[in-house]
């Protein structure tokens, strides 16, 4: 092998220092894009063949060649070098030992350049359907709850306040739907970045026959980047990836968070498997939520990503810049987060425990059907609702001053603050004849919580 300098090509007498080889290599993490590495310089090294830029015999040499470096990395046999910068020359290099000078002919009609934006490209596709199976996965331990307790009345919050008695199954289903829309964005994104870089070579393109149609489909990609500069410059999937994993990792936060909540003494809404729980060092009596703390927490990563990504981006000039070295380990570390997290929620939510009386004694408090008092004079007695609102307003008032809830004022009490109420107010005072009436599309019924089951059930395929 030549001097480790030879990839400067001659411009300098000496090889960096120590400290400039750590800065500017990068092989300490994108080694894991070898994957993709490769599969975009086998479609590069079938269409030089296919369009006479290399011969059948090289291209066949590359083809083998570069199966071989495949399997040395994924049999962790390979020997990564520092002084090679990234895993494209190292792949190269390695190459080069084992084919000989076929090897030196594989970066004809390529750059680095669109060499790491198809490499990405590739990868962070990949992690958009990932993504969308970890969601899928979520969304079917979810869905169990919900058909278990469709008809389980639990309190609806507002402030965090006890507002209008729901469904458990409801209240499951607000979060398939949540992360419905987060497996969409993940489409949408891949749909979007669905384009070859490839071809686009150092910046401007090149003079040679290449037939960047035939690498795009071999990756398959839609179609290649029309602009070559766009396509050497572009990180923006990268953004919208991480822009989605961001808006997914909140949406599970805010489920962390309400399972802590949930599993509190004081709450006793549900009750956490031994697998997702840890305990005191100090305190026996306790079992901590840990895994739905963590999985709150993690969001700050994801967030940090993208932000981290944005602001390398935002100053950069067309088109490459060794910036963009800095967008890997952005979009690595969030990958990884968030399937993780994905995989921690999907394990606690098919364990969890829901404590069916503690959640509906919780939701008969706080006054939580005084809006079905409140339509009922609406609708039986023909009070305007403003008016209806306000002698609603009054027997909360009563019920509270005597300490019980409002079904437990008399007929009479009741009377008192409007002479059109009959016996019955009493039948839509109970938490099961709140949920019940709520039929209106999207609400909690227990008949659309098990419509909205099914529908989801055959979307997702099961």
């Amino acid at each position: 092998m030549g001097d480790a300098n030879d990839m400067w090509g001659g411009r300098f007498a000496a090889g960096p220092s120590a400290i400039m080889e750590a800065i500017n290599a990068s092989i300490g993490f994108d080694r894991r894009l070898a994957r993709q590495d490769v599969e975009g310089s086998r479609a590069h090294a079938a269409m030089l063949a296919a369009t006479g830029i290399v011969t059948p015999s090289d291209a066949e040499a590359i083809r083998e060649g570069l199966a071989a470096v495949l399997a040395e990395i994924e049999g962790g046999r390979f020997a990564f070098r520092t002084d090679l910068e990234d895993i494209h020359m190292n792949v190269e290099a390695r190459l080069r030992e084992l084919i000989g000078e076929p090897a030196g002919r594989l970066h004809t009609a390529r750059s680095r350049n669109d060499q790491v934006a198809t490499d990405l490209r590739l990868w962070v596709r990949e992690q958009c359907d990932q993504a969308a199976d970890g969601i899928a996965a979520l969304q079917r331990a979810l869905l169990d709850q919900a058909e278990a307790g469709a008809d389980w009345p639990m309190p609806g919050f507002t402030h965090l306040q006890v507002a209008q008695p729901v469904t458990w199954g409801h209240h499951m289903l607000a979060y398939v739907e949540m992360l419905g829309r987060d497996a969409g964005r993940f489409r949408d994104a891949r749909a979007r970045m669905n384009e070859s870089p490839l071809g686009a070579a150092a910046l401007a393109g090149t003079g040679f026959p290449v037939d960047r149609e035939m690498t795009a489909d071999a990756l398959g990609f839609d179609r290649p980047m029309a602009n070559s500069l766009d396509a050497v410059a572009a990180r923006d999937f990268a953004l919208e990836y991480l822009a989605a994993a961001s808006i997914c990792a909140t949406h599970l936060s805010r489920l962390a968070e309400e399972l802590v909540i949930w599993s509190s003494a004081q709450f006793g809404f549900v009750l956490m498997s031994d697998q997702w729980s840890t305990g005191s060092s100090i305190m026996p009596q306790k079992k901590n939520p840990d895994a739905a703390e963590l999985i709150r927490a993690k969001v700050a990563r994801v967030n940090g990503a993208f932000v981290a990504l944005a602001t390398v981006m935002k100053g950069l000039p067309m088109t490459y810049s060794k910036d963009m070295q800095e967008d890997k380990e952005q979009v690595f570390d969030a990958a990884d987060t968030l399937a993780l997290s994905l995989a921690a929620m999907a394990g606690m939510v098919a364990t969890m425990t829901p404590r069916a009386e503690a959640m509906r004694a919780a939701a008969a408090t706080g006054f939580s059907t005084a809006t079905d008092l409140a339509d009922w004079l609406v609708r039986e007695a023909g009070l305007p609702f403003r008016e209806a609102h306000h002698v609603t307003g009054a027997l909360v008032a009563r019920a509270e001053g005597k300490g019980c809830d409002l079904s437990d004022l008399s007929l009479e009490e009741m009377r008192e603050a409007h002479p059109a109420i009959g016996e019955g107010v009493f039948d839509v005072l109970t938490v099961e004849a709140s949920v019940a009436s709520r039929r209106s599309y999207g609400g909690t019924a227990p008949e659309n919580v098990r419509a909205q089951v099914g529908r989801w059930r055959e979307r997702l395929g099961g």
